[in-house]
Order: structure tokens, then sequence, then C-alpha cells
């Protein structure tokens, strides 16, 4: 374990792990409660785009690293495109679920297209996808801890407003509302957060990390705010343990920690079931004669 924690590599990986893992659950429980959970999956495939837009600038720049370039154009063009989904899916030119297909397939086929224009191949997208936490630079690092922070600061400063149009929008409307500003932010936020988290899961499982600790969460509480900080406890815990694992075992980071998540999440609730389940030893009908005895007196 120490040397673990004097190597610093795995100081700047554990520090972004639990970065992301405690604030994508917030993000997801506003989602939840929108009944968006796949939201996160879109953007994390149109960030793809923003990734490979990002390294094709680098290289027409001439820089030495046109990667440098991947995470800001990841975040331009994530939040650029789930901002202009949600503003076209409230006009109702489109439904939902064809705003999620644009941007699963959109977000594939751009980014495939640009890293080849850009000169590299598919294979550079590789660690986006799935997760890459061992390679995070200190840039990278500082990336991530200031779009945490405007993660942190906007959805839960905003908490009471973002719940109301997430619980039901129409009363938000009704109630005098910015109904589509914070549901545009709200969508710029889930972009921040999947930009954020695909250094360490991946832009595949980047929805699971946003979803499972939120799901996990509501089988324990009933209350907004409660769901919300046991998530986000959950999400930093298992980020943090399935890194854990992976320095001592050979595991791919990211799959480790949604596994973890998935795993804590069907015991839960488990758990939950049992504990709900009645014993048949007890009357359920106290106030209730037996049947032998309303018999008896009839």
């Amino acid at each position: 374990m120490i040397d673990l924690l004097s190597s610093p590599l795995m100081q700047r990986a554990l520090l972004a792990a639990l970065l992301v893992g405690a604030t994508a659950p917030i993000i997801g429980t506003y989602l939840v409660q929108r009944r968006l959970a796949l939201l996160g999956d879109g953007i994390g495939h149109i960030a793809l785009t923003g990734v490979a837009a990002g390294w094709l600038a680098g290289s027409l720049a001439g820089l030495a690293t046109p990667e440098s370039l991947a995470l800001p154009g990841a975040v331009i063009v994530a939040v650029l495109g789930s901002v202009g989904i949600e503003w076209v899916r409230a006009r109702g030119r489109i439904t939902g679920d064809v705003a999620m297909a644009i941007l699963f397939y959109g977000g594939i086929a751009g980014g495939v297209l640009l890293i080849k224009v850009a000169g590299g191949t598919s294979a550079n997208l590789m660690n986006y996808l799935f997760g890459s936490i061992a390679t995070v630079s200190g840039t990278d690092l500082m990336w991530t801890a200031a779009l945490t922070g405007l993660v942190l600061l906007v959805g839960l400063g905003l908490r009471p407003l973002l719940f109301a149009v997430s619980h039901d929008e129409e009363f938000a409307r009704a109630s005098g509302l910015p109904v589509q500003l914070l549901t545009s932010l709200l969508a710029a936020l889930a972009a921040l957060a999947v930009t954020v988290s695909m250094r360490v899961v991946g832009l595949l499982l980047v929805s699971a990390l946003m979803i499972v600790p939120v799901a996990t969460a509501q089988a324990i509480t009933r209350s907004f705010a409660r769901t919300m900080t046991l998530a986000s406890v959950v999400g930093a815990v298992v980020s943090v343990v399935g890194l854990v694992l992976t320095y001592w075992y050979d595991l791919p980071p990211g799959a480790t920690i949604v596994v973890l998540a998935i795993l804590l999440y069907a015991a839960t609730t488990m758990a939950q079931q049992r504990r709900r389940r009645p014993d048949p030893s007890v009357d359920p009908h106290p106030d209730l004669r037996d049947d032998v005895r309303v018999g008896e007196g009839a």
C-alpha cells in the first residue's frame, strides 16, 4: 500500500478517480429523475467526435503532441452537441429516442472519420473508449479538477431549480422557471461529467458510473438529496477501490470500476428485498380474527 501511495502516477490516478467517482453520480441523479439514464451514453459517443476534432486541430496547428487538444475538443463538442440536441428535442422537432440515436451513431462515425483525417487510426481512440487512467498527466488532472469543480458548483448550487425541472418540467414551466435554460444547463453539466470521466472509465462505460451508483442509492434512500449524497459516496468508493485492485492485479481499470458498481448494486438490492420480505410466522392481519375463530362464532 505504501508503494501505491508513493507513486506519483498512482497519486494522480487516485485523485482523478476520487474526483470523477464523486461527481458523475451527482449529474446522474438528475438524469435518472428525468428518465434519461442513457443520455450519458449518447454524450459519450459524441464526445468521441470531439476527441478526434481536438486531435485534428492539434495536427493542423503543428503541435508535437496533437493529442493534447483531445480533452478540450471533447468538452467543446460534447457541450455543444448535448445542448443542441436538448434544444431541438424541447421544440418537438424530434423525439427523445431519435435524439439519442443521432448522438450514438453520429458521434461514433464522426470520431472515426476525423481521426483518419488527422492522420491517426481508430486504435488511437481506444484509450478514450475504454479509459486509460494510468496515463493521466498533471495537465489532465488539472483539467479534471477544474471541470469537476464547475460541475459541483453548478450541480449542487442550483439543485432546487434543477430538481424542479427534472421532477416535473411542466409544473416548473407553469411556476415561471426558465425551463429551457435549466434543461440546457443540465445537458451541459452532463457533457462535462462525461468528458471528465472518460479518462477513468472510458466513453463507452461512463454512463454506468453516472447511473449505477444512483440506482444503488435509490435502493436504500427515498429522498432526492440523500440519494444524490449516497450515490456520490458510492461512486467515489467503487472508483478508488477499483483502481487499487488494478494496481495489484492486471485488470482494466474502467471495466473493474463498473463491475464493482454493478456488484454492489446487486448486493444492495438483494439485501433490501430480503429485509422487506414478510416473516411468514407473523400474522399479516393482526387486527382480524383467525378464520377458524370466525367459523366458530358463525
